[in-house]
């Protein structure tokens, strides 16, 4: 049988009962400022970056610094000019050359100390061509500013055999190969050249000379 509910017989007991439950009452009311309290700064401490530097907007874009581009190197204007003008004023259209050249059947040069084997191994090409300058269409002095600056090139790059193809003169004036006269005179006249002779009919023939440089000074 279930248990009988103890009753309340006198005013005391119902006192007693009241004040419990006001106690209870009260304990709950503290626990639950105690907890409004809690959360109050739980929030003020997750807001404090915020009130410190007060409202804030998302930015749209990440930032980027401008960097200005480096500048071009300068161009040696004035020393492509001084250049240009060592060409003109050392190369000369009047050079007399007649007893430099060795007047065989194919007309060749070498430099006074320079044995005739060296321009026959050269015709005969056991000096591979290395790099070569056409000169056909340039006016005298592009062609003479154009061989300078060509073999003062290959020199300094440490190239031993060129080859300068000037034309055989057939469209010239009088089909006179003047051309070909003027550049054996500008090549006798480069201190870098050592020989030349004509080439052979497979590398230009009459229209071109192979060119024997002096090793580059180390």
């Amino acid at each position: 049988m279930p248990a009988k509910r103890p009753t309340l017989k006198r005013l005391a007991d119902l006192k007693s009962v009241q004040q419990a439950l006001a106690e209870t009452r009260a304990r709950e009311a503290v626990l639950a400022a105690a907890r409004a309290t809690a959360e109050k700064k739980r929030q003020a401490d997750e807001n404090l970056f915020a009130r410190a530097i007060g409202a804030t907007q998302p930015l749209q874009r990440k930032p980027v610094v401008p960097l200005s581009p480096e500048p071009p190197p300068p161009i040696p204007v004035q020393h492509q000019r001084d250049e240009a003008r060592v060409l003109r004023e050392s190369l000369s259209d009047d050079f007399d050359v007649s007893t430099l050249l060795d007047a065989d059947d194919a007309m060749s040069f070498r430099r006074p100390g320079i044995g005739t084997d060296v321009t026959r191994r050269l015709r005969a090409g056991d000096w591979t061509i290395q790099r070569q300058i056409d000169l056909h269409g340039l006016r005298s002095d592009e062609a003479r500013e154009a061989l300078g600056a060509f073999i003062r090139t290959a020199y300094k790059h440490g190239l031993r055999c060129v080859r300068v193809v000037h034309g055989k003169g057939l469209g010239s004036p009088g089909r006179q190969p003047v051309l070909k006269v003027k550049a054996q005179r500008w090549l006798i006249q480069k201190k870098e050249v050592l020989a030349f002779v004509q080439a052979r009919p497979a590398e230009g023939g009459a229209g071109a000379l192979l060119v024997l440089l002096a090793p580059a000074a180390r």
